[in-house]
């Protein structure tokens, strides 16, 4: 992603699913103006999910994901298959491609049934509306009639797909809700070897834009210049937001009167998560020696050899609990179905993840009786601050204090 890109999480996430040689790759090709997929005449030519980043018109920023055939064969047709249905835990807007000669099978009824399940929104679209013998008109609003080779209906069907996108008014803010024009901002940035050359993290650069958006001034400072910078800023902070890795030297550094969070907390809230994760830190006090705790990230970047993942976390908790733990690792959009070998779930903020694809892990934690907690609320709570980073939240401080 480029710095002048909208982040692919905050992107609406199309999915387009359908069995194969049903035309997904044709029309998605045929609505992107681009040669996106690969097209053929072979049936299972899309092999993996493919994903494009792009502005579609009328709607904007968007995620195209082509999607392998539903209806794939053998062993490796069935892990494209459960590829196929884990794109639906990310996917904003489902469309779905029937083959307007051959009509509706078992299958597109299964995934239509799924996307409900979901609750995803789904367009049924018939496509090879030119292969037909007599016009055929749909039978419900979100039915369409399109083909890909002569472009009928094209635009009709992009119309569609915007109008159900989420509205920007529906969405959460970073911080930009509980801050005011003109308040001072500090964020606590450390530079070191787990940071990128050349560029701030994704998470803070998207809360400096929040800040900004929200007419307040964001001062961004190193761990070790806060406290020279609070006594030199001549105006007090509306808040300091940190990076998780050294709270315990902010909190110390930051006055009590002054409001402190974390970047992980705010993105906790901002992806759905904040609830359920601050209640589920606290089973951190009643894990067993050789428990398992599953650690999942939401990206894929390369490990530093003190990762905060991989190796600060395991060795906090460790220091913290007294106790030896086994240790389970996920990144990217790897996430298990079965839950049930885990006695805690800790996750990143999840800043590269869409909202949907982070309230479904939280989902199956819940379903399966696994708590999950994320990386601030557990290092703030290991470092006795978990209280103050949530005092901003009023809500959810006061249900912490009822526990």
């Amino acid at each position: 992603m480029g710095l002048n890109e909208t982040p692919s999480a905050d992107r609406v996430h199309i999915g387009f699913f359908g069995k194969r040689n049903a035309g997904k790759s044709s029309l998605v090709n045929r609505i992107t103006g681009q040669e996106l997929s690969v097209v053929s005449e072979i049936k299972g030519t899309t092999t993996d999910p493919v994903y494009k980043a792009m502005e579609l018109l009328p709607m904007g920023p968007a995620m195209i994901i082509d999607t392998p055939g539903i209806d794939d064969e053998g062993s490796l047709g069935e892990l494209r298959i459960r590829k196929t249905r884990q794109v639906l835990n990310k996917t904003d807007i489902a469309v779905i491609i029937i083959d307007a000669v051959t009509g509706t099978g078992v299958s597109d009824e299964e995934l239509m049934k799924l996307f409900e399940e979901k609750n995803i929104p789904c367009l049924v679209v018939y496509n090879k509306a030119d292969l037909l013998e007599e016009e055929k008109k749909p039978q419900k609003e979100n039915e369409i009639y399109v083909s890909a080779v002569t472009g009928e209906n094209i635009e009709a069907l992009k119309e569609k797909i915007a109008a159900l996108a989420p509205t920007e008014d529906s969405k959460l803010r970073i911080v930009g809700d509980v801050i005011h024009p003109s308040d001072f901002i500090l964020l606590v940035v450390p530079i070191d070897k787990a940071a990128p050359k050349g560029r701030l993290i994704l998470p803070q650069q998207q809360t400096i834009r929040d800040i900004l958006e929200s007419d307040a001034t964001a001062i961004v400072v190193k761990e070790y210049e806060l406290k020279e910078t609070l006594e030199n800023l001549g105006k007090k902070p509306s808040l300091v937001i940190t990076d998780s890795q050294v709270f315990a030297k902010v909190s110390a550094d930051t006055p009590r009167d002054i409001p402190l969070t974390s970047f992980s907390i705010l993105f906790a809230r901002y992806k759905g998560l904040l609830q359920e994760a601050v209640k589920g830190v606290a089973a951190l006090e009643h894990l067993e020696e050789g428990d398992t705790i599953l650690i999942c990230e939401g990206c894929t970047h390369h490990r530093q050899c003190d990762d905060i993942g991989t190796v600060k976390l395991p060795r906090w908790i460790k220091n913290y609990t007294g106790k030896e733990f086994q240790f389970a690792f996920t990144s990217g959009g790897q996430f298990p179905e079965d839950l049930s070998p885990y006695k805690l779930i800790v996750h990143c903020g999840g800043c590269m993840l869409t909202e949907r694809e982070v309230k479904y892990r939280q989902k199956c934690s819940v379903d399966q009786k696994v708590p999950i907690t994320n990386y601030g609320i557990l290092i703030a709570y290991m470092q006795g601050i978990l209280k103050r980073s949530l005092e901003i939240f009023p809500a959810i401080l006061e249900e912490l204090q009822e526990e």
